[in-house]
Order: C-alpha cells, then structure tokens, then sequence
C-alpha cells in the first residue's frame, strides 16, 4: 500500500504513541481532582496547552482542548454568533465543518454572504469590497485549502473584519503543521485545529480564543476549560497532540522541504506520462504536500477505485464529504469546467513517503489512466 491521503489523516507518529503510552501510566487521574493523582494529569495538561500555545504563538489562556477540528470550528461558528442575526461571509468550498454549522445558522434566521475565487483559488478583491459589512455578523475562511492546498491570501479580509469589528473564525486544520502558524498576527478571533492532521492522534483538537472574545459553550456540563468545553479533559491525547506539534515545528523546514520535493516529482511524473492534466489551485501559493489534479478524459470514480485495487491510496477531496454524488464545492467556485472536476483527484503525501514511492505511484496512475482513457 502506498498511502498519499494525508489530508485525510496522518498516522501517529511512533514518538507520539510513546508520549501517550508514558502519561497514560503516570497521569491517568482527572485533572479536576484535587489529589495526587489530579493534580499530575492537571501538570500535564497545562504542559501541553502551553506547548502549543508557544508553538502557534499564543498564549496558554488562549487554547481550549476540544474533539477535533470540526468541534472547533462549530463551536467558535455557533459560540461567536449566539443571540444574533445577519450576514455570515465565506469562500465557497469551504470544509464541511463549516458549512454544515452555517445552515443551521440560516435555519435561525442568518444569511450566507459568499464571497467570489479566482481560477486558482484565491479571493477576489470586488466581491469583498461589495460586501455590505454593516450587516455581518461572522467571517470564516479556511488558512490552507484542505482540498486543493491553496493558501489564499486572507491580508483584505483580515483588514475588513478588523475594520468593521466582525469576528473572523480561521480554519487552520490543514495549515497547522505544515506552515507557519501565528494566532498573534493572524487578525483572528478564533483559529481551530486537529491532532490527527500532523500525526497526533484523533479526538483531540483546539480552539484558540483570542483574550476578550466572547464565545458562548456549546457543551454544558462541568467547568473544564474555563467554562468553554465541558467534559473531562484527555489528558493523554493532549499530550500526544502537544508532542505532534512540537515534532513538526520543530523540523517544519526539513519536512516542508521533503514533502514539496516528493509532490514535485509526483506532479511532473503524472504531468509527463499522463497529459493532458490540469492542475487545480495555486501553484505559487500551496501547502507542501498537496497535488489535487484532474485526468480529462477519465471519470473520477473509476479512477479512484483503480488505485486502489493497485494499492495507491488518494482521494476525491475532503474525507468528510466522501459519498458526496456532487461536484467538489472548490472546483465548482473555482469555475473549473465539467471535464476537469470530473476526472480530478487529491494526492496528498506525508513524511513517510519516499521517492520510490511516488515513482511508482506514476507508474501505476499512468497506467489506469490510459486504460480508462481507451475505454471510453
């Protein structure tokens, strides 16, 4: 198996597994006990929220545990709006996680405001500048494009919401790990992450929560995490997700670095021996690993299955939309013509790959190609 789905998940790094197997031994108690064995897991914790806080520049009182990326992003979607009605401004093809969270907020009366993409994924400056801010109640945009690997540049929105004192919710679930990550200069209210995105474990994410926003809990129950999340915090997740963040800061350069090389070569590789493609995205503007790159000529689904009879793991797009019979939400924003969102796949590497791994990977894409090309 050659698994190039790593926007999907990552798999948890062996040093990960190590680091939460030590604290499940030593700190297994609840960090709300007032006791020794409480008071170990709490050190814990507050260890690894400080970890990532310093690693995303922030500060510890800024990171709230939560279950995911999706948590995250619901809860800085509904906690920033509660009690409110008006316009909520986005991208189009933003994550599920997000789109989902807004049409409950219209279900309440909200609006969606979309913003307008460039070809190549980036935001165009008129559908901004039409935007009327006195009615926006919320902005959301994703930091890294989670299909694509687009990176658009968020320098206006930023300016507007500032601006127009409207909350802006980044979604940096892609982005974290990967690429520099700054909440302090990001002009954010609120920034989300996920664990299993840079090769920590699932069930554990974040919220970041800039000093004197408000966001309203969407889980009621005890007062863990300042009265934001209720439920017991995992203490040994937090950890393992602390430890992944710190491995991949730590080497962010050297894996940057491996991970535009091998997705380099993959490009130019299926480039080469399967033209025509079309590269969906930036170029100039992209996360290190990701290639999502269309074969016209061959159905999308028909090709997914064939790599994966051969053993290439890829994907359509986003994990959390599989089973979707539409078109990519992106690819339509991005005003891709049918041929192209059609036949385009995501190939998402990770730092486990090699070099031979994606020659073979062209070899074996170059092959299903051809064959369902002739099919036709």
């Amino acid at each position: 198996m050659i698994y190039l789905d790593n926007n999907a998940t990552t798999p948890v790094a062996a040093e990960v597994m190590e680091e939460m197997q030590r604290v499940a031994t030593f700190a297994f108690g609840n960090p709300g006990s007032r006791h020794l064995a409480g008071r170990k897991a709490r050190q814990v914790l507050e260890e690894s929220r400080e970890t990532i806080a310093a690693l995303l520049d922030a500060q510890p009182s800024e990171v709230f545990f939560t279950s995911g990326g999706t948590e995250s992003s619901n809860l800085a979607i509904f906690g920033l709006t509660v009690g409110r009605s008006g316009a909520v401004v986005l991208p189009p093809g933003e994550h599920p996680a997000t789109t989902e969270a807004i049409k409950r907020l219209i279900q309440r009366g909200c609006r969606k405001q979309p913003l307008k993409l460039t070809n190549v994924g980036q935001l165009q400056q008129d559908s901004l500048d039409a935007v009327e801010w006195s009615d926006v109640i919320l902005a959301t945009a994703l930091v890294a494009h989670n299909e694509t690997g687009t990176i658009p540049d968020l320098s206006s929105l930023v300016a507007l919401c500032d601006n127009h004192r409207v909350p802006l919710h980044l979604d940096a679930v892609q982005a974290a790990g990967k690429i520099p990550v700054s909440f302090r200069d990001s002009g954010a209210a609120t920034l989300s992450i996920g664990a299993h995105k840079f090769y920590g474990p699932r069930g554990i994410g974040a919220l970041l929560v800039r000093e004197g926003v408000k966001v309203f809990p969407q889980l009621v129950g005890g007062h863990q995490e300042n009265g934001k999340r209720a439920g017991t915090e995992p203490v040994m997740l937090a950890a393992g997700m602390a430890k992944a963040l710190s491995m991949c800061c730590t080497d962010l350069q050297e894996r940057y670095a491996h991970q535009a090389t091998l997705r380099d070569h993959l490009q130019r590789g299926l480039a080469e021996s399967c033209s025509p493609v079309f590269i969906n995205g930036d170029e100039n503007s992209r996360l290190p690993n990701t290639l999502n790159i269309a074969f016209p000529g061959c159905d999308a689904d028909a090709l997914l299955v064939a790599l994966d009879l051969s053993g290439i793991c890829c994907s359509h797009g986003s994990a959390c939309a599989s089973g979707s019979a539409e078109p990519a939400p992106i690819l339509l924003g991005m005003n891709c013509p049918r041929e192209v969102y059609q036949s385009s796949l995501r190939f998402s590497v990770g730092v486990q790959n090699s070099l031979d791994e994606i020659a073979e990977t062209v070899r074996l894409v170059s092959g299903a190609v051809k064959r369902l090309r002739e099919s036709q």
